[in-house]
């Protein structure tokens, strides 16, 4: 366990301030600014944020939560620490019933035995299979069902009541009364891989829906007479928008028409990562379909985009460059807008007194140097 951090630049809610912060066992005991501080010093231009948080990520480092095994879980959680995931949500993909089971049965099991080396596991996000076959993207089409309450009541009871978020197509037979079970079950409503019209999307709204798994992609396309989901979530502050900030899955100047309308407070960050992150060009596996990864770009055969080898220090300065946001603004989009939308903000999302010691330093490039998940190192830089 570390005791702190000495002469850093920590961005606290109200901005960054110099000094140092004291941390005791797993939690943040308090800044202060004592030259006789006890803690691990530094020296040079390092800020501390928060650590970052992926709801929405598939795997890593050849393991993916398909594979529905604790080794895969947590080489994924251990991968990701080195690029300032501190925790993250195990996300699944439409598939055999049986092979969901299996997965939402291991993160259960993962989350009552947790490896401590690694990012928290805070819950599942359900990436189908409640999606609309016409906009499948890289979800495999024929295990594709109309939502279905029974079905997920079974889902969410397999998983020990982790499943956390739950991807929709709301315009499919019995998505609208899903989505208020869901709402009334603490589940948050994402709408993605749909073709949703703007009324569709609208009366999903109503019901609930506060989310958009991956904007812009396996949705409809805007179109001036029928505006889609695009259109609603530009237009409803109800919804905030998923963004893979990789310049493959979204354009740069998608990526700054989004956030100049929907601002820093309506994007969160996610990688919507595969197993090939982190490791050579070559053939690998999404959902049981084949994915061949070249040129930092995951593809079924057929070209459609599968998931992303997209690190979140990369999206982090893919965003900085983008949009040209302050790192504080940009922080809000991997660490606070992630944290309040998944209910955890009173104890993760920002560096305060008592919450989780979940740290990333950085130098003034932007890279990782180290990150602290609960009080420990979990990652140090070389």
């Amino acid at each position: 366990m570390v005791k702190g951090l000495k002469n850093v630049k920590i961005l606290t809610p109200e901005g960054f301030i110099s000094g140092n912060i004291a941390i005791e066992k797993d939690k943040i005991k308090g800044i202060n600014f004592d030259p006789d501080f006890k803690g691990l010093t530094f020296s040079g231009t390092v800020y501390v944020v928060p650590g970052f948080i992926d709801e929405h990520i598939h795997g890593a480092s050849g393991s993916d939560v398909m594979d529905g095994n604790y080794n895969s879980l947590k080489n994924i959680a251990c991968t990701i620490v080195k690029e300032g995931v501190t925790s993250f949500l195990a996300t699944t993909m439409t598939h055999k019933e049986e092979v969901i089971l299996k997965a939402l049965e291991n993160v259960k099991h993962y989350v009552e035995n947790p490896d401590s080396e690694g990012a928290e596991v805070l819950g599942v996000h359900l990436e189908g299979p409640f999606l609309n076959p016409q906009a499948c993207g890289a979800q495999d089409a024929r295990f594709i069902v109309d939502p279905d309450v029974d079905k997920l009541r079974h889902y969410q009871e397999t998983s020990g009541n982790l499943i956390k978020m739950v991807t929709v197509a709301p315009e499919r037979p019995g998505g609208i009364d899903l989505i208020k079970y869901c709402v009334n079950n603490g589940i948050i409503v994402s709408l993605g891989h749909t073709n949703a019209t703007y009324q569709e999307t609208y009366a999903a709204i109503l019901a609930g829906a506060t989310n958009v798994t991956h904007c812009f992609n396996a949705m409809g396309a805007f179109h001036h007479r029928e505006v889609g989901l695009i259109g609603a979530l530009l237009l409803h502050d109800e919804l905030t928008a998923e963004l893979i900030a990789d310049g493959i899955h979204v354009s740069k100047e998608a990526i700054k028409l989004l956030y100049k309308i929907k601002g820093k407070e309506k994007i969160i960050l996610v990688t919507d990562a595969m197993e090939a992150k982190g490791l050579p060009e070559g053939e690998y596996e999404l959902g049981g379909q084949k994915v061949y990864v070249k040129h930092k770009t995951a593809r079924l055969l057929n070209g459609t985009l599968a998931g992303s080898v997209l690190k979140m220090d990369e999206a982090i300065k893919n965003m900085v460059r983008y949009v040209d946001a302050d790192l504080e603004d940009i922080v809000q989009m991997a660490s606070v807008n992630p944290a309040k939308r998944l209910g955890v903000y009173d104890r993760k999302g920002s560096i305060e007194f008592g919450k989780d010691a979940d740290l990333v330093v950085l130098n003034e490039n932007l890279d990782i140097i180290m990150t602290i998940v609960k009080g420990s190192i979990c990652y140090c830089k070389e």
